[in-house]
């Protein structure tokens, strides 16, 4: 049998369980970092999908997003998922990296706006309260911090997805963050019905169940579950406060969980061909795990 070779993001469970021959559904995927504590999305999809025979209009959602989080509805654009808000951004004002950093994020030089994932994409730890940034990519803060954002005064834009906060990255909403004028060149390079009626209409109702402290709280616990389930079975998972974790791996142990039905995430797009990014998993999804690594390690 030939398996896919790992894609650049994660989230290659649809290939995967084609290539195994088995249901989507029987997979667990924790090569995407989505929240495990995320409400039943599908279910409170079903009373918005009128919303699929006509054209989408995101202006009551992304005011409602902007209450929420608690900054001007001027200061904020509604996006097609977290990639487009980096696309638009990226492609308007530039911008450079440290590596290792999520690929999406613009990689140019000289006096290019400084990027950084907070949490860092891959290891997950949060920048310290003095370090600075130009934008901050914050689409797994609020799962790590159980707040919005870090409300940095000093910073040009602020992207984010909602997709990882509500565990639909099918449905694509994200969002950036700046001053008004940035807003508006951003918004005029948008294309038209960027974010679809069936995301928009939904995203009141999922602002509504979402309880950031107590998710963040969860993760924390389920997370401490999760580091000493791999410590148990000889890997050493590096300190994280993200919903995820990186880990070094033999060579080997991702196909390994592949047979088991389990996708991580392999790190060799981020030049750490010796380590995985693992989601934390709900409780049910630590269970799964723990008996895979049982059949997978000596």
């Amino acid at each position: 049998m030939t398996l896919p070779p790992p894609g650049p993001h994660g989230g290659d469970v649809e290939r995967i369980a084609g290539a195994l021959g088995l249901p989507i559904d029987s997979m667990l995927d924790l090569s995407a970092s989505l929240n495990p504590l995320a409400p039943d999305v599908a279910g409170l999809a079903v009373s918005h999908l009128g919303a699929l025979r006509r054209y989408p209009d995101a202006t009551r959602a992304g005011r409602l997003l902007a209450e929420t989080i608690g900054v001007d509805p001027a200061c904020l654009l509604l996006t097609n998922g977290g990639a487009e808000a980096i696309a638009l951004l990226g492609q308007l004002v530039g911008g450079r990296v440290e590596e290792p950093e999520f690929s999406l994020l613009p990689r140019g030089g000289g006096d290019a706006p400084r990027w950084r994932s907070n949490p860092h994409n891959p290891t997950g730890r949060l920048a310290a309260p003095e370090e600075r940034a130009d934008v901050w990519d914050e689409a797994f803060y609020p799962l790590a911090t159980g707040r919005w954002t870090r409300a940095d005064a000093a910073v040009r834009a602020t992207v984010g997805s909602l997709t990882k906060l509500f565990a639909c990255p099918g449905l694509r909403l994200g969002y950036v963050i700046a001053d008004p004028d940035l807003i508006g060149r951003l918004r005029t390079r948008q294309s038209a019905w960027a974010v679809g009626g069936l995301a928009a209409g939904l995203l009141p109702e999922l602002l509504m169940a979402a309880d950031l402290a107590a998710w963040a709280a969860g993760i924390s616990e389920l997370r401490r579950e999760l580091v000493g389930l791999l410590a148990r079975h000889g890997l050493s998972p590096l300190p994280s406060d993200a919903n995820f974790v990186l880990c070094p791996a033999p060579t080997g142990f991702r196909d390994k969980l592949l047979g088991q039905g389990i996708v991580v995430r392999d790190c060799a797009s981020f030049g750490l061909v010796d380590h995985v990014r693992i989601a934390v998993p709900d409780s049910q999804g630590i269970d799964r795990l723990s008996a895979a690594l049982e059949a997978v390690t000596p």
